[in-house]
């Protein structure tokens, strides 16, 4: 599969890739209708607020945060770690391996076609977030904006090669689902994504911080509050990207020892 190859094709993969996005557009709603957990837990702790802050948290800063959440989910997510998982086990994967582009690739390629569909959801909500909470609910610095972009680009590759890892854990195992189910747990407890990382315990926020689960929302969100200054958003985006790298790396060994195992015993 040469360089010039897989540029040639990539534009064709994202018109399809839109284009399948756009057919089922159904499966998208119930995606989105799915990851909506943010706001149950904005109606949560909004509740546990009424009556005193948690940490520096009021109801304006939760629903500041779970909005914010809520967005950065959309527009971070990525569903190719069940694409693979079921082309491993189905074979189908044997025909991609055909194709002039790298499966892995083509997986990226899906899933980020499916990025103006999530975006033609969070605008509107974008629009609703900052009517509710007002201009003092997000950062006002642009250089934050720019940190903030940067972010959620690592926040999306991240999720997007953890999920092909646990993918390609399909070639070892009867089904990665139960290791996805296992990192998930992890996930909504660790990321940010049910309650903000800052108000857990002192021990374990610092556990959290050198794991990866903070990186794929937590970040992101907080730079959009106004919650890390630009010093520290700095060094946050040095580990996330640090871990964008560890998570490719993992990606790429699992896939070519999963890849022999595969053509061994013929899908």
């Amino acid at each position: 599969m040469s360089l010039r190859n897989t540029a040639r094709a990539f534009p064709t993969l994202l018109r399809v890739g839109f284009a399948e996005a756009v057919a089922y557009r159904a499966e998208m709603l119930v995606w989105v209708l799915a990851t909506t957990m943010p706001l149950v837990m904005l109606a949560l702790w909004s509740t546990v607020a009424r009556d005193a802050p948690v940490g520096r948290y009021g109801q304006p800063q939760f629903v500041a945060y779970f909005l914010s959440t809520f967005i950065v989910r959309q527009l971070t997510g990525s569903w190719a770690f069940w694409e693979m998982n079921q082309d491993v086990k189905s074979g189908a994967l044997g025909m991609r391996l055909l194709r002039p582009v790298h499966p892995l690739l083509a997986y990226a390629a899906e899933s980020l076609a499916a990025m103006p569909m999530r975006v033609v959801v969070s605008l509107p909500l974008a629009a609703v977030a900052l009517g509710v909470i007002g201009a003092g609910g997000v950062t006002h610095d642009p250089v934050l904006w720019v940190l903030w972009a940067v972010s959620l680009a690592g926040a999306w590759l991240l999720t997007l090669f953890i999920g092909l890892a646990v993918g390609c854990a399909a070639f070892f195992f009867e089904s990665s689902l139960k290791v996805m189910d296992l990192w998930l747990v992890f996930f909504f407890v660790f990321s940010g994504y049910l309650l903000p990382v800052e108000i857990l315990p002192g021990g374990l926020r610092a556990v959290v911080d050198a794991l990866p689960f903070r990186f794929q929302i937590g970040l992101p969100v907080e730079l959009m509050t106004g919650a890390l200054g630009r010093g520290e958003a700095l060094g946050m985006l040095a580990r996330q990207w640090a871990w964008v790298a560890v998570s490719l790396g993992s990606t790429a060994l699992m896939w070519r020892r999963g890849l022999r195992r595969f053509e061994a015993y013929g899908g």
